[in-house]
């Protein structure tokens, strides 16, 4: 692993810079990092951002100084240590791919040089890794797009994509949670709410968890969606190894 670097980003938050590249045990690192941070209960920390190859960390001047977070982080992050116990945790996500909800397939299979069920197949075959949360509430940075998938972005983005729609760009794929503009290439649609502010946590995932997409019909995508509706329905979350 690259050398890890301590800087300052304004007069209350550290940058801690793992590398300059993006892999899972960079990944894998950060998330322990945050682990133990939260196990310290580092008093003055108000803050963690983890992000592709970095974490910023916001803290009170007022209760922990530069100099002072500074060295217990240097402490920290000498410690050996990986991120829980070697497991994963994988988020079931249903897709209904194609169709009204997934535009763009044709086009994606068309560039992959394959049919639309082997796009499905491919997409809804491995476990995404979930680099980092930003964009948007909820918006997760996926990693692991087969290279066969890659997809331009749209030449003229779309004004309007409606929350859960399940897309491409370039060299990867992720989960719309709140309608917005965009200009990925969408291939499907899930009915679960990766956002939802009403509810007791409001992201459904964090950085360092697994997203594998589950393809549906449209019966089925339906039903969910009443379940979801209603507060009823809770994502199959299971285990695997890292």
């Amino acid at each position: 692993m690259a050398e890890i670097n301590i800087l300052t980003a304004g007069d209350s938050s550290l940058l801690i810079q793992f590398g300059n590249e993006i892999n899972p045990e960079i990944n894998q690192k950060i998330k322990a990092t945050v682990q133990l941070m939260r196990e310290q209960h580092i008093e003055g920390v108000q803050d963690v951002i983890p992000a592709f190859c970095s974490l910023l960390i916001n803290y009170d001047p007022r209760v922990i100084s530069y100099s002072e977070i500074t060295k217990r982080m240097k402490t920290l992050l000498k410690v050996e240590t990986k991120a829980g116990t070697g497991k994963k945790k994988i988020y079931e996500i249903p897709v209904c791919y194609g169709g009204k909800y997934g535009p763009d397939l044709s086009y994606i299979a068309e560039h992959a040089g394959m049919t639309e069920d082997e796009v499905i197949a491919l997409h809804s075959s491995k476990d995404y890794l979930i680099y980092m949360l930003g964009f948007l509430p909820g918006f997760c940075y996926l990693g692991g797009l087969d290279e066969r998938l890659h997809t331009p972005r749209l030449a003229t983005p779309r004004i309007k994509i409606e929350a859960g729609s399940v897309g491409i760009g370039g060299s990867q794929t992720g989960i719309y949670p709140m309608e917005s503009p965009g200009g990925w290439q969408l291939m499907g649609m899930t009915p679960v709410k990766t956002y939802d502010p009403e509810r007791a946590v409001p992201i459904l995932v964090e950085a360092g968890d697994y997203i594998r997409f589950v393809p549906i019909d449209e019966e089925e995508y339906l039903r969910i969606k009443e379940l979801v509706d209603l507060g009823e329905y809770k994502c199959t979350v299971r285990e695997g190894e890292v």
